[in-house]
């Protein structure tokens, strides 16, 4: 499929995972890096339930941020146990409503295209 794409060089192709968080972690797609993203509305167990896309993660992304006031989660909870499955995971916060944390993901993505050039 990616042959028929023809992408250009050094151009980001995101592949999404249908269903839950354990399919893709199995497979390798040949990507240069790999972002899990997980919602705050998902709880704090993610990590656990699903340890093998932490594993194999470079990124973990928290997305609805906003929403942590309305929740019964912590965001610290859910780091540390992602951390708990891969020490060298690094997080962003991020909210897809609010702008929040999304210049710093751009940023992230811009660097990768530069190490990978």
């Amino acid at each position: 499929a990616v042959k028929k794409l023809n992408p250009k060089e050094n151009a980001f192709l995101f592949i999404e995972n249908v269903g839950n968080l354990v399919c893709p972690s199995l497979f390798d797609l040949g990507e240069s890096k790999r972002v899990v993203i997980i919602s705050t509305t998902e709880g704090e167990d993610k990590p656990i339930k699903y340890p093998d896309i932490f594993h194999s993660a470079d990124l973990c992304i928290i997305n609805k941020i906003d929403l942590v006031p309305y929740l019964n989660i912590s965001v610290e909870k859910m780091k540390e146990y992602a951390l708990q499955v891969n020490h060298r995971l690094q997080f962003f916060e991020t909210s897809c409503t609010t702008g929040a944390g999304l210049d710093a993901w751009l940023q992230w993505l811009r660097e990768q295209i530069k190490q990978n050039a």
